[in-house]
């Protein structure tokens, strides 16, 4: 079942599609809803991918396609006439990826200072096709620790939070809530092990209890100046 605004949306991308072609933007998306952000716009997005209502497609922003329509409105309200299934001569036409989205940006992964202390410190506009489902933040990457797996030194890490991980992912771990740190996690007998992508640097092991994962890579923002 859907929520009242995910049915509005869908309604929304459906009529805009049916009309143009073209899905609308973020921002029309937003206004059309009467939300206060477009990080929302992106949940509920999420949201209608996950039920199958809505696909993505790969590394365009604003190429959606409604793969099904729900069969009666969701909140007693009258249903949009023009809320038909999208014609099948009809496709979304490819677009810039131009929507952004803005997540936190809680400063440098550097020794001796938690992620906490960044909490609310700064904002980062970020593509929103470089994004999947999730909650996310941004870490800017200090050091060479990583070259190896093509993460460079003012590099923008892009996060998305969780507190667990599998073998091979690239994490940020918090290691005795004092330092931070983006590595490779591996669980190796009873102890946790964060490599480096770097062979002048040695992995490192610590007890479980010592080591925090606070969310892993998503992705990569870089600048060219």
């Amino acid at each position: 079942m859907l929520t009242r605004k995910q049915h509005e949306l869908i309604c929304f991308i459906n009529d805009r599609l049916g009309e143009t072609g073209v899905s609308p933007s973020f921002e029309e998306m937003k206004d059309a809803l009467d939300l206060k952000s477009k990080s929302g716009v992106h949940r509920l997005i999420s949201a209608l991918e996950e039920r199958k209502f809505l696909r993505r497609l790969p590394n365009r922003a604003r190429a959606l396609e409604v793969l099904r329509m729900p069969d009666r409105p969701e909140t007693g309200r009258s249903a949009s006439p023009k809320s038909s299934p999208l014609p099948a001569n009809i496709r979304p036409v490819p677009q810039p990826a131009n929507d952004v989205i803005e997540i936190p940006l809680h400063g440098r992964i550097a020794a001796g200072v938690p992620i906490e202390a960044f909490e609310d410190s700064a904002m980062l506009a970020v593509p929103a096709a470089l994004l999947g489902s999730g909650d996310h933040y941004a870490l800017e990457v200090a050091g060479d620790s990583m070259v190896d797996a093509g993460i460079l030194d003012g590099d923008y890490a892009l996060i998305r939070r969780t507190d667990v991980a599998r073998d091979g992912e690239i994490v940020v771990a918090l290691i005795e809530d004092s330092e931070a740190t983006l590595k490779y996690f591996r669980r190796e007998g009873a102890m946790i092990r964060l490599d480096p992508a770097n062979r002048a640097y040695d992995p490192q092991r610590y007890d479980p209890r010592q080591v925090r994962v606070q969310g892993k890579l998503a992705g990569l923002l870089r600048r060219y100046d």
